[in-house]
């Protein structure tokens, strides 16, 4: 597929940069997003916006979604006007975002009847990795449709890691996103029960960091209850439903994951606490103010 016309739908902050990074690599986008400020920057850069998900599957051959849930997807795909309704045969759906494994199977396979492929690859890295082209990929599906996409995904990240099945991506990503959100937890927990506990959470930090706990999360951890600077850009709500997902998918497999229900339940109760918007290692003040 030789530079393809890409219709992308979501412009958030990671949406808008994987945009500008396409654009500014020449290649012609169609979007739609809600944040109209975005879809503003998009098009003065010489985008089209499309009106409804028909017309943007109809005037592409690669559909690039960058949405919050699968509920978000689902809608896109399956409601009035959706992609579904659009999409030529040979065009290839591709899913940047966290979503549950199962959707994205059945998705496949109804795009699959009608001619059309997908790919789940959602990402690693942030933002101002997407500006550059440099983001991680955990791409999954039929081989010989990643293998016609994966130019196009070159542009986009700098390690592309091939899964397998489709499913396969959000699969990775969600158990990566479970050993991640799971880590800044217990950090963040650890450095409050320091503080109940008259330790120096610096003194802690140079410790913990000296040894095998150390790890980049930690030092994400240690930025807000040591220095109060929160700078790790995933929120405490979207780590929620991520470990939710990964709960519902280890439900499917016929199994438990204890640790990650502790994760939730925490998680869970930070946002019914309104930090939701916070960034995960702010999770920090749930955990100093928790009393038995």
């Amino acid at each position: 597929m030789t530079q393809p016309t890409i219709g992308f739908i979501g412009l958030g902050q990671m949406g808008s940069n994987m945009v500008e990074n396409l654009q500014n690599k020449g290649f012609k986008l169609v979007v739609m997003g809600r944040n109209k400020e975005a879809v503003a920057a998009v098009l003065a850069r010489g985008a089209v916006e499309a009106q409804s998900p028909a017309a943007l599957a109809a005037a592409c051959d690669i559909i690039m979604l960058c949405v919050t849930t699968s509920e978000v997807v689902e809608s896109l795909v399956y409601g009035e006007n959706g992609i579904l309704a659009g999409i030529k045969a040979g065009a290839v759906v591709i899913d940047f975002g966290t979503s549950i494994p199962a959707s994205t199977r059945k998705i496949g396979a109804d795009l699959a009847a009608i001619g059309a492929g997908m790919i789940d690859a959602p990402l690693g890295r942030t933002p101002a990795h997407a500006k550059e082209g440099k983001l991680n990929i955990m791409a999954a599906g039929d081989k010989a449709t990643f293998d016609e996409v994966k130019p196009v995904l070159d542009q986009q990240g700098e390690n592309i890691f091939y899964m397998g099945a489709l499913g396969a991506g959000h699969t990775t990503k969600l158990i990566n996103n479970f050993m991640g959100m799971t880590t800044v937890s217990a950090m963040s927990q650890a450095f409050a029960v320091a503080e109940r506990a008259g330790v120096d959470r610096q003194q802690l930090f140079d410790i913990m960091s000296t040894g095998p706990s150390n790890s980049p999360f930690m030092g994400f951890c240690k930025n807000y209850a040591v220095d109060g600077v929160s700078n790790l850009g995933f929120s405490i709500a979207n780590a929620n439903k991520d470990l939710g997902y990964f709960l519902e998918m280890v439900k499917n497999l016929g199994t438990r994951a204890q640790i990650a229900e502790g994760t939730s339940a925490n998680l869970q109760a930070a946002v019914d606490a309104g930090m939701g918007n916070g960034n995960v290692p702010e999770i920090f003040d749930y955990f100093l103010k928790l009393k038995n």
